[in-house]
């Protein structure tokens, strides 16, 4: 008819999609972000000596560099960041204003940036740390963390497993190898036991401490020590945080521990078994 409207036909595509609400939120290859816990230590080959007040050991003039198990655990997590299995690698410090040596040694590792929580820490032990621990992995949301088994100062070896009954998350201690897999959501950690080798699963995000044999750490070269001076590094105190400080232990006296005899030699079984009997009194 006249001045009727043409009619045309059109195509209509109709394209699923899922709601954001109903999208899984597992971190995917290479999303992770990895939180390594470092520590300042007196330097294992300087000989730690009591002071004369019998409340401390003396750390005056005495070279100080970062706990080797921690750069373990710096040099693990760089790794699995070259493996693309982490996007960031965070190094957190808890100490004075000298603390941030320890970082930028971190950093220049290969660690992408740092967390500096400023506090003293000649009486704080290890629920503290793990307490501060916890605050900065509720801020980062990290898929992995990874510390040393202990430092070689206090020996305590508790903080991984404190921080891991705070986060609610499974554990892994005294690895000795580690592997990330299934898109960063579980990890097989192999760790030294009594009996030998003990290879476990666990989902993450976890928490690994890491053994001797787990890595060798790299050096940092001299570009990479430059480049380290102008990473981030964020700083906050344990208020900040919202963690009590407050002392928990009482410390009433530190000894060097009592000097070692020399040995003898023994003429026969007879003579030993006598020494053992009558002198050390073993038997």
């Amino acid at each position: 008819q006249r001045g009727a409207i043409p009619f045309t036909t059109a195509s209509i595509t109709f394209k699923k999609t899922r709601h954001p609400a109903c999208r899984l939120t597992k971190p995917r290859v290479g999303q992770m972000r990895i939180l390594v816990g470092v520590k300042r230590v007196i330097d294992y080959g300087v000989k730690v000596r009591v002071r004369p007040d019998k409340m401390g050991v003396v750390t005056d003039n005495v070279k100080m560099s970062i706990n080797p198990f921690c750069e373990i655990a710096v040099e693990e997590a760089i790794r699995l960041k070259e493996k693309g299995m982490a996007t960031e690698v965070v190094a957190v410090c808890i100490g004075p204003e000298k603390a941030l040596d320890t970082l930028r040694h971190a950093m220049a590792m290969g660690a992408d940036r740092a967390v500096h929580i400023a506090a003293e820490t000649e009486r704080m032990v290890p629920l503290h740390v793990a307490k501060l621990l916890k605050a900065v992995a509720d801020k980062e949301q990290p898929g992995l963390i990874l510390l040393g088994k202990q430092a070689i100062d206090g020996d305590y070896n508790q903080t991984g497993q404190m921080l891991s009954a705070l986060l609610d998350w499974p554990q892994a201690t005294f690895a000795s190898k580690l592997e990330v897999a299934d898109g960063a959501a579980k990890a097989s950690v192999t760790r030294e036991v009594d009996g030998g080798l003990e290879t476990i699963g666990v989902k993450l995000p976890a928490i690994v401490t890491t053994d001797l044999r787990l890595n060798e750490p790299r050096y940092a070269t001299l570009p990479n020590i430059m480049k380290a001076k102008k990473k981030r590094v964020d700083k906050f105190t344990p208020a900040e945080l919202g963690v009590d400080m407050a002392p928990r232990v009482e410390l009433l006296r530190v000894e060097e521990p009592p000097k070692r005899k020399s040995g003898i030699k023994v003429g026969s079984v007879d003579e030993l078994v006598d020494k053992l009997l009558n002198e050390a009194k073993v038997l």
